[in-house]
């Protein structure tokens, strides 16, 4: 049966309740369920705990969830491009779990493979330890970590089947092959969307077990976190037509 959403926007919202925890794919603004953000926001619901690397930016990506005043808590790696998070967070309207990048990734992929728990001796002897328990291996002391399962999954995949197979391009497989596994429920966008058969099965990154509702993302802009610009080198032949100008 496919799993193909007309409406994912609507199938979703009947799916959200407050309080529940959202694991989000992307990086940054790399990445990001963008239509599916926004279908969160045009919910209402409040009191999230949001699970991903960042929050994005201050009016995009996962920005417009605080902006919307609907995050309790967030489990990240890294936040420091978003103003609201900051002060959000030092009035104490928001509760932050740090954690270290590899620590975050590897937590997501426990829960999504029904692991508990694991051991790492990343964070040993910092704040991130602090109240979790250790254990000595091999003479060498590591910290617990839980693996994450979420009640909903959010994710962003170049092409996807009818059955919820899917694949990434480039940048866009940073979290989402493990938030897409570590979702109770997982709700996905693609920009291409084909028939069971036409993705080869060696190229398929996330299986269709995984996913239970498949949408076409709409096409909206994608958003640069950070524009850089800097002069392109000119080749010798083109300094030479030139007349030796660059």
């Amino acid at each position: 049966m496919s799993k193909v959403r007309e409406n994912a926007a609507e199938l979703l919202a009947e799916n959200l309740r407050d309080g529940m925890t959202l694991a989000v794919g992307g990086f940054g603004l790399s990445g990001i369920p963008r239509d599916l953000i926004e279908a969160v926001r045009g919910s209402g619901v409040t009191g999230l705990t949001v699970v991903s690397n960042n929050m994005g930016v201050d009016g995009k990506g996962l920005g417009i969830l605080l902006e919307n005043h609907q995050v309790k808590k967030v489990l990240a790696s890294y936040v420091g491009e978003n103003k609201l998070f900051a002060r959000q967070y030092l009035d104490g309207e928001l509760e932050v779990e740090f954690n270290p990048q590899g620590t975050l990734a590897e937590r997501l992929r426990a829960g999504g493979a029904g692991i508990p728990a694991f051991y790492t001796r990343t964070g040993v002897g910092t704040l991130v330890a602090e109240g979790k328990p250790h254990a000595e291996f091999d003479g060498e002391t590591y910290v617990q970590e839980r693996g994450i399962v979420a009640d909903i999954a959010l994710v962003h995949a170049h092409t996807g089947d009818t059955d919820g197979n899917l694949v990434y391009r480039y940048t866009a497989r940073n979290f989402n092959p493990i938030v897409a596994t570590a979702g109770r429920v997982t709700f996905a966008e693609v920009e291409n969307l084909v028939q069971v058969g036409e993705i080869h099965p060696d190229h398929v990154v996330t299986p269709g077990v995984f996913v239970q509702h498949v949408a076409r993302y709409s096409g909206a802009p994608k958003d640069i976190e950070q524009r850089t610009v800097r002069p392109r080198p000119v080749a010798v032949g083109q300094s030479q037509q030139n007349g030796g100008q660059a």
